[in-house]
């Protein structure tokens, strides 16, 4: 490939290729059904084609343009030859495919397979591992360089003959002017120019390179060569970038290559118990955690991407749908130094936080102390569990944050005066508006989530927010299921938490399954959340992505907003969210735009927009404090105007999740260990805690009142016995 500095483009170049490369070789390419990225929507025949490079691309028809693409050097591939069902999880999307025939799922598995390697790993001597171990680190982002740069060749090649399609439209034979159809063909061959690129990336320009110019006659057809001409300029700018990046990573390669093996090192590998591939991790963990299965010590591993896998799934195990409960979050973090407090068991600062909303009380705007400095590799855990539920799976305490699935059902309200607004609100367009950046505003706080689980609560256990009064209960065991209810002036708030889970390989997809029901005076608004990715599982930095279609319905005005979580692109922007009002006709009137961990605006106009919503800023040691918001900080903090008042069953009153915030990693164990028992013994002697602050009606729990008015007496007409 000639240097970036070296391409140039001219017009009397256009009818030859710009670079000189072989078009890629397709290893294998046919019909398939692809399931479609929005839920109830079933699979769809696409054709697919699989390049000797690894790329695997699809698009609507032979020929048309590509609607997406993953590398399979990049992919966990999991298959289930009885259904003929194929799923590749990247890092950054996830296809489930389904074969047409079994002729057909063992011809694309063969190709595919020539990217997998089977060859099984003998374990040996830290020592010697370590040091393979850290060249295959040195050398990720050579490998991960080297795949970009192998992409843009095909961007470039692509370019190459769009530029040379266009050229020949620019001067066309004397011919009958081309219908719609025939033009809308044309114009959708320059899609790729329609992305956005890194500003950051910038190259000077070339004093001999030569300028096109184009007839007058020609003009309109000139602006969109000008405008093919800046894309490809953008795209020549980010491999001038990669080249950059490679050669800095082969510097640091032939620097750091020759580092000593430390004795740390010195120890046994672990090596996984997959049939195949066999995997090998290396091992970081700097303590043994116990899990709550057994009593035997187990050490936990993170895992080394050694390039694709495959996962084969046993008949009887559903992975073309998602078939475990689990809530969880997880975004990007970053290392930020910060000086934490002593752990002090009683330690809590008093400084108001910014995003507290009561003046009558202090809260802290900092945790006792950081997280562990390792939780363990959660994919070390999840890889031998493919496509099986997770629901069965208990993890090391190291893999929580300090916090129930209940307290973190209220970070979901954390922005609950967007409610008050909605209420103010006489125009029903407004008043839609705002209850849709309230739905979008509860995925802010997962921004720089780390990955970590909430704790689970036992069953009737509970959890309080006097700020909206705000209160959540664990309403079902098995599935989980919990419900929370809040409420402020004129609006009352009831939702149904579950959802399904499912781990693909290098991903963890999450299906919300519950509820979200609003009232406000007479009406009534209805929506269920889009689905969520837990990304880069296996190595990398995790990240949360939120993708799909949450419609909300007014079931009094008939009015419903389409809010669209836009799924995350390759060089685009990130967490986008629009939304379309519509009215009882179907008619559009209103629209909203903006992400979901920064601001919502509502377009008034064309050029003038009105902000709905915009996130609190984080605290800067964020990262390094699980992740919270300063609002997520307050919800484990007993202050002095809830102390006495508290039920015996409030989460705040947990010891092991007292022990884990306090950094008291061992007692937190075992604290979690005799909680669960305690549940476990109920549950066998007949005496398991019931819902008592909520109802099943149908598929949903309902608020059944009369919480805050046994508060107000002391508990005393209504006695609470203690669940730990």
């Amino acid at each position: 490939m000639k240097s970036a500095h070296a391409l140039t483009l001219s017009a009397a170049s256009l009818t030859t290729p710009v670079l000189h490369m072989a078009r890629p070789q397709i290893i294998y390419e046919g019909w398939v059904l692809k399931k479609r990225r929005k839920k109830m929507q079933g699979f769809a025949r696409r054709y697919f084609t699989l390049y000797e490079s690894g790329l695997l691309s699809y698009s609507f028809e032979p020929g048309q343009p590509i609607r997406d693409q993953i590398h399979l050097q990049n992919a966990a591939i999991s298959t289930s030859p009885g259904r003929k069902d194929v799923h590749i999880d990247s890092n950054t999307a996830t296809f489930h495919i389904k074969c047409l025939s079994t002729e057909d799922f063992n011809q694309w598995m063969a190709a595919i397979r020539k990217f997998i390697s089977s060859a099984g790993v003998e374990a040996r001597r830290l020592s010697t591992q370590r040091q393979a171990s850290r060249k295959s680190s040195l050398n990720l982002n050579l490998s991960r360089s080297g795949l970009l740069l192998e992409e843009m060749g095909a961007s470039f090649d692509e370019l190459d003959h769009a530029i040379s399609a266009f050229q020949v439209d620019l001067n066309p034979p004397k011919t009958p002017s081309l219908n719609k159809k025939q033009a809308h063909s044309k114009e959708s061959m320059f899609g790729l120019f329609k992305k956005p690129h890194h500003a950051g990336v910038q190259v000077p320009h070339e004093p001999n390179q030569q300028s096109l110019t184009l007839p007058n006659s020609t003009r309109s057809g000139s602006e969109s060569l000008r405008e093919v001409r800046e894309r490809f300029d953008a795209l020549r700018a980010q491999y001038v970038s990669l080249v950059k990046i490679m050669q800095e990573s082969i510097n640091e390669s032939s620097q750091q290559a020759s580092l000593p093996v430390t004795t740390e090192e010195d120890e046994d590998l672990y090596q996984s118990p997959l049939h195949t591939p066999s995997a090998t991790l290396s091992r970081s963990g700097l303590r043994d955690s116990v899990t709550s299965a057994s009593d035997s010590v187990v050490e936990w591993f993170d895992a080394v991407d050694e390039g694709p896998q495959e996962f084969v799934v046993e008949m009887g195990q559903d992975v073309s749908e998602p078939g475990s409960r689990m809530l969880s979050g997880s975004s990007e973090t970053s290392s930020v130094d910060t000086d934490f407090e002593e752990c002090d068991p009683a330690l809590s600062t008093t400084l108001e936080s910014p995003s507290t909303r009561s003046m009558a009380v202090s809260r802290r705007t900092r945790l006792p102390c950081p997280p562990p400095s390792d939780e363990g590799s959660l994919f070390a855990i999840l890889k031998k569990n493919v496509g099986k539920d997770l629901s069965t799976i208990t993890f090391p305490v190291t893999f929580n944050e300090p916090l129930t699935m209940l307290q973190r059902a209220a970070e979901e309200v954390e922005y609950y005066n967007l409610l008050d607004e909605a209420a103010r609100a006489t125009d029903p367009v407004t008043r839609m508006s705002y209850v849709a950046a309230f739905a979008v505003s509860g995925y802010a706080h997962t921004r720089h989530r780390t990955g970590r689980k909430g704790f689970n609560p036992m069953l009737a256990e509970t959890f309080e927010d006097v700020r909206m009064k705000f209160i959540a209960e664990k309403v079902r065991h098995n599935p989980l299921e919990i419900a929370y209810h809040a409420e402020g002036e004129n609006w009352e708030l009831t939702v149904t938490s579950c959802g399904k889970t499912k781990f693909w390989g290098k991903s963890l997809e999450i299906i919300p399954l519950g509820t979200n029901r609003l009232k406000i005076g007479e009406e009534t608004f209805i929506w269920k959340k889009p689905s969520s990715f837990m990304r880069n599982l296996m190595v990398g930095t995790k990240y949360f992505e939120h993708c799909g279609n949450m419609t909300i319905e007014n079931s009094a005005t008939k009015y419903r907003c389409v809010v669209d979580f836009k799924q995350n692109g390759y060089w685009g922007p990130t967490n986008v969210v629009s939304a379309a009002i519509h009215d009882s006709n179907g008619t559009t009137v209103g629209q909203l735009d903006g992400k979901w961990d920064d601001q919502i605006s509502q377009m008034l106009e064309a050029s003038h927009f009105h902000l709905l919503w915009k996130m609190s800023p984080f605290p800067k040691d964020a990262p390094e404090s699980y992740g919270f918001t300063y609002y997520g900080i307050t919800l484990n903090e007993v202050t002095s105007d809830i102390e006495k008042r508290l039920p015996p069953t409030d989460s705040r009153l947990r010891p092991d999740v007292r022990a884990l915030e306090n950094g008291q990693l061992d007692l937190a164990e075992d604290e979690k260990l005799r909680i669960e028992g305690l549940q476990r013994e109920r549950r066998a002697n007949g005496a398991e805690r019931q819902p008592r602050w909520f109802k099943q009606v149908g598929d949903e729990w309902h608020y059944a009142g009369g919480y805050w008015e046994n508060r107000a007496s002391g508990w005393k007409n209504s006695p609470v016995k203690p669940l730990w």
